[in-house]
């Protein structure tokens, strides 16, 4: 994953305020916190952050027993609407913040009981971060694939009996969200998948064991694969590996397509943050809601 256009200075988190206006760097990142992001993903694009109203949704934070732990998770749904299809949310490095709690709400309006567990909630607390770096060593690295995987199985198990319609479940996620899209489409558990500039490739190792190149031919749903050709993290080789992996796969994989946007960097979906691409990202979530409903989400 590359996160180096993100900066680890939170100095001046906010358009218009600097240190030198005034803002001292506790101020700063107390502005952040109230705002509902991770200190970490500083500076916060505040004039391009989109907040979906939570009007006609039921919508907030839950309970999920798994694996011996309380996961908490935020989920939205339509008010009233028996049976949602459902689909699962899966954070980027920084966790469930207000950006995904955000994206569970438009799902929401889109008529899905959208739910996106905390998955480092076992390992700490991503919102105590101020630095990419230390988060990623000292958190991320942390929670393993096995107990992240375990994870979305509770969490469908949860929908089920919160009155959700798991026959028609999906996933989607961002970043490190990606990359665990792609493998849970191996599980046999959702119908489609949508994966934004995950990382597909990488070294095996006992946290990360396999990588969604080496599952490409076991997928058993379909994945719509949303990057960005100027993604110094994820070069377009790498999606062009994938592409002639999945052609050779099984009939899920035949069926998985990449949407390459040239002008896009990585996290151009987060709108939060000075890599937004307001255009990429309004097409990519078009193509998201196609994508489920064509294969019966």
């Amino acid at each position: 994953m590359d996160f180096r256009d993100a900066h680890n200075d939170v100095g001046a988190l906010l358009p218009g305020k600097s240190t030198e206006q005034g803002a001292s760097r506790r101020t700063a990142l107390q502005a952040v916190l109230g705002l509902g992001y991770a200190a970490a993903a500083a500076p916060i694009m505040a004039q391009t952050a989109i907040t979906t109203p939570g009007d006609g949704l039921e919508e907030g934070w839950v309970t999920i027993p798994s694996q011996g732990f309380d996961l908490p998770a935020y989920q939205a749904r339509p008010k009233g609407k028996k049976h949602p299809p459902v689909v699962l949310v899966v954070q980027e490095i920084f966790g469930v913040h207000a950006y995904i709690q955000d994206v569970c709400r438009r799902l929401a309006k889109a008529g899905y009981l959208a739910i996106a567990p905390e998955f480092y909630a076992r390992q700490g607390k991503a919102s105590d971060y101020t630095e990419i770096s230390k988060l990623q060593a000292e958190l991320v690295s942390k929670v393993p694939d096995a107990q992240v995987l375990g994870d979305l199985d509770a969490t469908l198990a949860w929908a089920a009996k919160a009155g959700g319609n798991t026959q028609k479940a999906a996933i989607t996620g961002f970043c490190w969200g990606g990359r665990i899209t792609w493998l849970y489409a191996a599980s046999g558990k959702v119908k489609a998948g949508v994966a934004w500039y995950g990382r597909l490739e990488g070294q095996a190792s006992a946290m990360t064991p396999t990588h969604p190149l080496a599952l490409a031919g076991q997928l058993k749903a379909p994945v719509l694969g949303l990057y960005g050709g100027q993604d110094t993290g994820i070069p377009v080789a790498s999606v062009a590996k994938m592409q002639e992996a999945l052609a050779q796969g099984s009939a899920a994989a035949k069926k998985s397509e990449f949407v390459l946007f040239p002008d896009a960097p990585h996290a151009f979906h987060a709108d939060y943050r000075a890599s937004y691409r307001e255009a990429a990202a309004r097409d990519g979530w078009q193509r998201l809601l196609q994508w489920l409903h064509s294969h019966g989400v």
